[in-house]
């Protein structure tokens, strides 16, 4: 029996302690720009915080959203429609964002595994620390109890994914208050 080897492309991780919400897009979307022509074919993961911004992805509705404009921008938040999955979401200061720009065609991940994939990190990384998470049949991500813990949304452009996860790690918990997270 002849034994075959399966050669894996390495991975790259950059940990960026914080970054503006939208440079950050700007940067995923360049680095899927240059995956797409070839110019890098390693899978990349981001780490960082963001200071306070609400996205709504592309199922979003302002109306979640349960705080004025001029609320907002008294406190310096920019509310910012991406093309990510999912509705609206807070991110913040001690929030683990994780953006994910990985070729789902070359490595055989269909979008749903996927995502189960970036819940299932969640959910371990929780149990790392003692806190006993899991998935919830109402909406994706990582659940403690009713409680949510992270949240996942990607968008994939010609196979390579984007966006990611959060997960609240030592954030406020306030803003949440200011929207109807995920139109939960």
């Amino acid at each position: 029996m002849k034994a075959t080897t399966q050669t894996r492309e390495k991975w790259l991780c950059l940990d960026i302690p914080s970054m503006d919400y939208e440079e950050a897009r700007r940067l995923q979307l360049e680095l899927v720009e240059a995956r797409h022509r070839g110019e890098s074919t390693s899978d990349i993961v981001l780490l960082l915080e963001h200071p306070p911004v609400f996205t709504l992805g592309r199922r979003g509705e302002r109306a979640h959203v349960i705080v004025s404009e001029s609320f907002l921008n008294d406190r310096g938040i920019p509310l910012i429609h991406v093309e990510r999955g999912g509705d609206v979401t807070y991110h913040g200061p001690g929030q683990l964002v994780c953006y994910l720009l990985v070729n789902l065609r070359t490595n055989h991940w269909p979008v749903v595994d996927f995502v189960c994939a970036l819940e299932e990190i969640m959910i371990r990384t929780a149990g790392e620390w003692g806190i006993a998470s899991e998935r919830n049949s109402v909406n994706r991500g990582a659940w403690v109890g009713m409680s949510k813990i992270g949240s996942v949304g990607i968008a994939v452009r010609r196979g390579i994914s984007f966006h990611g996860f959060a997960l609240n790690v030592n954030n406020s918990l306030e803003p949440f208050s200011w929207i109807n997270p995920c139109g939960l």
